[in-house]
């Protein structure tokens, strides 16, 4: 498991690192998400957005343990 990743001279939690991505992927997919006719479907979008974010974020972490450690710490 990566605990801390190195970006730019700065050492943050790995946690943080996937999450603060994976609101970024969220935000992103956030308008593909609203113009699919699925989002009026859901009872509630929002919970969905959730879900996609814990998705995302787990999913993040989980390829990074598995791609070679050199690649995010120093």
């Amino acid at each position: 498991m990566i605990e801390e990743v190195h970006l730019w001279g700065i050492y943050m939690p790995a946690a943080l690192a996937w999450g603060v991505l994976a609101a970024i992927l969220v935000f992103a997919l956030r308008g593909v998400l609203q113009r699919l006719p699925l989002e009026r479907l859901l009872w509630h979008p929002s919970l969905a957005e959730l879900a996609l974010f814990f998705l995302l974020w787990w999913g993040l972490g989980a390829l990074a343990d598995r791609l070679p450690a050199g690649w995010f710490t120093s």
